[in-house]
């Protein structure tokens, strides 16, 4: 196997070669020397080289760990590419005019050839530590938050000091020689994840969504190739985050950088995986490549201000700051999931306003939106702004559930751990698959139903998993994770592995997940389609006389293993235990429901027939007088057997008639049509009615000819004549209607009756309804903040209302959220009071508290600016959301 790959002296006559053959494409140089006095080569490769150093540039690394064989054999098999093909394709001769590559095959020469020759997992260089060890972590030896080892035997030792190393003060110089650098990837293995760089605060930072969308973006090219999909994973709490990395260092310099971990092993099989994952990668470098002039000095400015002007169920308007300008335009886009590509299949808007409103948009669905101007000549584009996101309002016969697992309800059970099973529950992590340690492993959820109330009519529903490490996955394509929901009733005992192991399926939920699928750092989502919603209805159903109203689930993976392999194992967040991060990256089980609509028969409270010369009270017919005027058929329905209009939401409505035909001789042939009116109506008499004030057409016309056919008519509100009957309800109005007689050439002596009050043919109005709060609660009030104990702790006044379900604190760096979903969930619940550990208290950010109902409907903000000494509260953003606030600096973060 090992003679497939290229050895360190094979690499240097590749790029000499490789030189000498395309001189102006490609320049060689040593930027240093290893202890063993092997050069350091770095190529750098642009059309017209000679002018290289004046472009932006990306800087690639690889093999920093002597045993990531992959970052030395790609930097080959990419420079290959580029010769064979920059003459005939446009995107990569693009990028190439444009920008720079700064290539570094392998930037621990030595440590490699030690790999290759003697020990095929060394990991350090071979520094010779003078204690009979040998080698440093490379990756642990730059300035960075470096930390200095005691055990220089240690596979991650980071050195004597920062920069020891000549290979580390090799690309340090260089970098710091080359500001012209604004990208930088570098190559390791394993896990097929993205790493992109943080500043260890446990903090979103101004340069998220660039890296996100950076890596995104390679991720589809990668996708492209051979179906398999990166995880995206910066650093969370409560982690200990990574210190002394190339990563971190290039990011301290105003670089946009990434470590790119590929494949699931060191040195894997080259024929079968390796060339599978060289052949992947090269479009996501061809693109990132293509991006590094974006992030120069010739990109327009990141665009400010990008927050929400109006939020609707279906609808959403979005708002920004920046100096308009002919020049200049924006790119919107749109996706149901974060860490998503933003690339053509994503775009959504190109305008030059500062405001767009998207519609067509799904009621109570997340949606996150990313903006970036654009050069119009030149077509550099800028930054992204910071991600938004937001969830849709409910449409209006709709509710909304999030359930979360109690700590005792969430875990996993190991075949090797029988006697321990119970300790896994809200502690640690939720381990799913199988290894040689632990055994097969089973993941078990259990969500009390008993919120979700007996009438639910559930439309929508999903559950979510935060995968938070895939290194154990070791072998590539093989298994795939799935979910059974199980019958909670059933089982005595969900901490008996054998039980849960063992239990019948009542249904699959979702789609299997196959392990090329399995990201580490992006949410992993089983949607319920038709059939398996019936099913989890069918079990509350069930359940309804049951003690045990719950939803149990048994998440599994793979469970045996190829010979020669000993892990093919997921680790899952829970948000519990000291390696959970909280509500954020918990478990939930997502809803949407309706609720069984309650039928309500209005009987009319007068009926009048209108003639242009009386009016005929407790009758009700319609049509044409001898002279062919229209005689007028109206109707009125009292409010006070509808509820109250602040709690009733109309989700259908017709009108009944019934009636008796009657033919004048001079009829004929004619064609006419009787029409039903909403309407607006001050007096019964016949000038008024001439005069009415239309509301809306009710359902369609009917004719003679159906008249005949059919004795008894229904009259069909559409959705905006159901508004208009809410309008009038929640104004305590009565309903008006009118029945009109139309032709198509001139009628007369045409009289439909449509039947008499008290007759029990009369007509009718049906409303059916359901019981549902329509508008938000008061928000929080009192909000404070305060550091306390190395954490941000808030506190606030809930609002006394009799429907106060809770509140729900968010926090955001960039602008205070005006939507619970547009930042870092903090807390929810009836509390008063909520810390916040998870962040880093010496940083500014952005705070919100909403209140919150049974739908639940969200109150408008309470906000303050929290910044360690200084506490600014947001007031003006309690308005409306579509208020827009006057002091655009309270928008523009602590950039």
């Amino acid at each position: 196997m090992k003679v497939q790959y290229t050895s360190y002296q094979e690499t240097i006559a590749f790029l000499q070669q490789a030189m000498s053959e395309h001189p102006n494409l490609i320049r060689l140089q040593s930027i240093g020397e290893t202890w063993e006095k092997r050069p350091i080569m770095m190529a750098t490769i642009s059309q017209d080289v000679a002018y290289a150093d004046q472009k932006p540039a990306l800087l690639y690394t690889g093999t920093i760990h002597a045993r990531e064989w992959i970052g030395n054999e790609l930097a080959i098999k990419f420079i290959k590419y580029i010769i064979d093909n920059y003459r005939f394709n446009p995107k990569l001769m693009n990028a190439l005019t444009r920008n720079t590559l700064y290539i570094v095959p392998c930037l621990n020469p030595d440590g490699l050839e030690y790999s290759r020759n003697h020990f095929s997992f060394w990991r350090k260089n071979r520094r010779n530590n003078g204690d009979g060890t040998f080698g440093v972590d490379l990756n642990r030896n730059f300035a960075s938050k470096f930390r200095q080892g005691n055990d220089s035997s240690a596979n991650t030792y980071g050195g004597p000091h920062a920069f020891s190393e000549p290979e580390t003060q090799a690309i340090r110089d260089f970098v710091l020689a080359h500001r012209n650098i604004t990208l930088a990837l570098d190559y390791h293995s394993q896990g097929n994840v993205f790493f992109p760089a943080h500043k260890f605060n446990h903090e979103v930072e101004i340069e998220g969504t660039d890296l996100n969308v950076l890596c995104a973006n390679m991720n589809c090219e990668i996708k492209k190739v051979t179906g398999r999909q990166y995880g995206i994973h910066r650093g969370k709490p409560p982690a200990n985050l990574i210190r002394g990395s190339g990563r971190e260092y290039y990011y301290s310099l105003g670089i946009l950088a990434t470590v790119v971990e590929v494949g699931t092993r060191n040195i894997p099989d080259y024929m079968q995986n390796m060339s599978q994952s060289i052949d992947e990668n090269i479009p996501a470098l061809i693109h990132a490549l293509g991006e590094a002039i974006n992030y120069s000095a010739l990109a327009p400015k990141r665009v400010e201000g990008f927050t929400i002007r109006e939020l609707g169920a279906d609808s959403i308007t979005l708002e920004w700051v920046y100096p308009l300008k002919d020049d200049l335009y924006f790119e919107i886009y749109r996706s149901q999931s974060n860490k998503n590509m933003c690339n053509e299949q994503t775009l959504v808007a190109i305008t030059r306003s500062s405001f767009f409103t998207d519609v067509q948009l799904k009621s109570g669905q997340h949606y996150f939106y990313n903006i970036r101007a654009v050069d119009k000549v030149t077509k550099i584009k800028s930054p992204f702004s910071p991600e938004l996101r937001l969830k849709t309002a409910l449409a209006n016969d709709e509710f909304s559930l999030t359930l979360f697992p109690n700590k005792a309800d969430v875990g996993y059970l190991g075949a090797n751990y029988l006697s321990k099973n119970k300790e896994h529950f809200g502690y640690n992590s939720m381990f799913i698959g199988v290894n040689q340690k632990r055994g097969v492993c089973y993941g078990v959820i259990r969500f009390d139903l008993g919120n979700l109330p007996i009438d639910a009519v559930i439309k929508h529903a999903r559950f979510l998993l935060y995968p938070m490490n895939r290194v154990a996955a070791k072998i590539e394509k093989y298994g795939q994770w799935s979910i059974d929901l199980l019958d909670a009733n059933a089982l005595d005992d969900i901490y008996d592995y054998h039980a849960i192991a063992n239990a019948p399926s009542v249904c699959s939920l979702g789609h299997t997940i196959e392990s090329d699928k399995m990201t580490q750092g992006i949410w992993s989502q089983w949607a319920f389609n038709g059939v398996e919603r019936e099913q989890l209805q069918h079990i509350c159903q069930q359940l309804e006389q049951s003690a045990q109203r719950a939803l149990l689930l048994r998440i599994k993976g793979p469970t045996t293993l190829p010979r020669g392999n000993d892990s093919q194992m997921m680790q899952f967040d829970i948000g519990y235990g000291p390696f959970g991060s909280g509500l954020h990256y918990r478990p939930h089980l997502e809803l949407i429901y309706s609720k069984v609509q309650q039928p309500i028969e209005m009987l009319p409270a007068s009926l009048n027939t209108i003639y242009p010369d009386n009016v005929v009270a407790d009758k009700l017919a319609s049509g044409f007088d001898s002279e062919g005027k229209i005689i007028y058929g109206q109707l009125a329905f009292a409010l006070d057997v509808l509820p109250d209009p602040d709690c009733t939401v109309i989700t259908e409505a017709y009108l009944v008639l019934n009636h008796s035909h009657k033919q004048g001789d001079k009829l004929g042939g004619k064609d006419i049509r009787f029409t039903i009116e909403l309407v607006e109506l001050e007096d019964v008499d016949y000038a008024s009615v001439k005069q009415r004030e239309k509301i809306e057409y009710i359902g369609y016309e009917v004719s003679i000819e159906q008249l005949r056919d059919q004795s008894q008519q229904y009259f069909m509100f559409d959705s905006y004549s159901r508004q208009a009957l809410e309008r009038l309800h929640a104004q305590n109005k009565p309903f008006y209607f009118i029945i009109r007689a139309t032709a198509a050439s001139q009628a007369s002596n045409v009289l439909v009756d449509w039947y008499p009050i008290d007759d029990e043919l009369q007509a009718k109005l049906v409303i059916n309804t359901i019981a549902r709060r329509k508008y938000p609660l008061e928000a929080p009030t009192n909000l404070n903040v305060c550091h306390e104990n190395s954490a941000v702790k808030l506190s606030w006044k809930n609002p006394e209302h009799p429907d106060f379900v809770g509140s729900f604190v968010v926090r955001n760096r960039f602008h205070p959220p005006k939507s619970p979903f547009d930042g870092v969930k903090i807390y929810g619940g009836k509390d008063d009071f909520t810390v916040d550990r998870f962040g880093n208290s010496q940083i500014a950010k952005y705070y919100s508290v909403f209140s919150y109902d049974n739908v639940p409907n969200y109150s408008a903000p309470a906000a303050v600016y929290y910044a360690d000494s200084q506490i600014i509260h947001v007031d003006e953003l309690n308005d409306d959301l579509s208020h827009e606030t006057e002091d655009e600096d309270m928008f523009l973060g602590d950039d």
